[in-house]
């Protein structure tokens, strides 16, 4: 009757959709194969693994920062903290016993979770790899460095390692990878790269790095690890040009028999004039003539010479160019144009097909933007294990809500956490 009563007052400080909506959300969140508690011959048994997961999952879906506020939201919410799994008669967990589980909760069980939560999609027809496109978003580390205000003159040099947490690197955020100006950041953190349906706009596979991991270079073995836990054969992949690469694109192509949509890195390249017919116009204004061809090991080189490189008339070159007048067989300048021969150099990029594809590619920034609102973007926590559970649990959150949505027939609601909150 007392227990009974408990209950009862619960009610009255917690608003029945939000009690509804957990209800819904750990319904739909398999952890039968974690075990309740850690085995341990002496002390006491501890807190159940599985309520503390259940906490974690309430702190990012009601975008709470820091463990402190969790522990204080849980506090005045009992009605929570006892969906979650807690026996409200007891204290509830300390902050130690919060920072040292998502500390030291093995990543690769909640992985799992995220995983079992990917397929129950794919069975619920709200996910596939058709078409999936992969990005990459910064994480700021927990340290003074990356607090604007912060005015020591060598916080970003990589010898100064913050103190705070001795796991992260130092890192550049481009503002905008469709910009060839110089417009970037350094930040001192980590970087989560992150595989989306681009249908849905649902992850399907992640993974947390230290800053200083190059995109371009992490692909590969990001992309194995990915069509292991989920099938990508056959897949359009999309990314902007930070992953361009030709081994990256013969991996889609050789490996998943997919299709590369890579926007082109254009850095150090050469676009020289040329007339409609494709010969390249010399310093003088006129066009060129084919002189040949240069064999490379990955390409061809179109090479190109004065239309008169035969003449003996010094009047001819209308610029006076100084090669014209370098008393060899063949006079006048010389240019070259590439010309690809492997699967990269074959993607037309000025297409419609490729167009429309890559167009796709914002459902993953939208899918980042989803994560920075529940407090993802600066974390609190300060080491590498931490930051990528709370991840993790952050698109376990954004997995859990749309498999919520369509079982109640909510479909516009399948990526909005707080509209799904609102009619629970």
């Amino acid at each position: 009757m007392e227990r009974q009563e408990i209950f009862d007052l619960m009610d009255l400080f917690t608003s029945q959709p939000i009690i509804n909506f957990y209800e819904n959300i750990f319904d739909n969140i398999d952890l039968s194969f974690i075990p309740e508690f850690i085995p341990s011959k002496y002390g006491p048994k501890g807190y159940s693994q599985r309520a503390l997961i259940r906490a974690f999952i309430v702190m990012k879906l009601q975008s709470i920062k820091e463990i402190t506020a969790l522990r204080d939201y849980l506090f005045l919410n009992l009605k929570i903290a006892y969906l979650c799994g807690f026996d409200i008669t007891k204290p509830l967990p300390s902050y130690s016993v919060f920072q040292r589980f998502i500390k030291n909760f093995s990543n690769k069980t909640l992985k799992q979770i995220m995983n079992n939560q990917v397929m129950q999609c794919a069975n619920l027809e709200i996910l596939d790899s058709e078409i999936t496109c992969i990005d990459s978003t910064p994480i700021k580390a927990n340290t003074k460095y990356n607090n604007p205000k912060c005015f020591s003159s060598n916080k970003f040099k990589k010898g100064n390692q913050p103190r705070s947490d001795s796991d992260c690197k130092l890192g550049v955020h481009s503002a905008n990878n469709e910009d060839t100006n110089k417009n970037y950041k350094f930040y001192w953190g980590y970087k989560s790269l992150i595989i989306c349906d681009a249908k849905s706009g649902l992850p399907i596979y992640e993974e947390t790095y230290t800053a200083e991991k190059a995109d371009v270079s992490s692909f590969i073995d990001f992309m194995k690890r990915a069509n292991k836990a989920f099938s990508l054969e056959k897949s359009a992949v999309i990314a902007d040009k930070g992953f361009d690469s030709k081994s990256n694109y013969n991996y889609i192509k050789d490996d998943l028999d997919g299709i590369a949509i890579i926007a082109k890195n254009k850095r150090n390249t050469k676009n020289p004039e040329s007339i409609a017919a494709g010969n390249l116009i010399c310093p003088g204004g006129l066009a060129m003539h084919k002189d040949g061809k240069q064999y490379l090991k990955d390409s061809i080189k179109q090479k190109y010479r004065c239309p008169f490189a035969q003449s003996k008339d010094d009047s001819l070159c209308p610029c006076n160019h100084p090669k014209y007048f370098n008393d060899k067989k063949k006079r006048g300048c010389i240019k070259y144009k590439s010309i690809g021969t492997d699967y990269r150099s074959s993607v037309d990029e000025t297409s419609q097909y490729f167009k429309n594809l890559y167009s796709k590619r914002t459902e993953c920034e939208r899918h980042n933007a989803r994560l920075k609102n529940l407090n993802l973007e600066h974390v609190s926590v300060r080491n590498i294990n931490s930051v990528k559970n709370l991840y993790t649990l952050g698109h376990i959150c954004l997995l859990s809500v749309a498999i919520a949505a369509k079982k109640q027939n909510l479909d516009s609601m399948i990526k909005s956490v707080v509209k799904l909150k609102r009619v629970s």
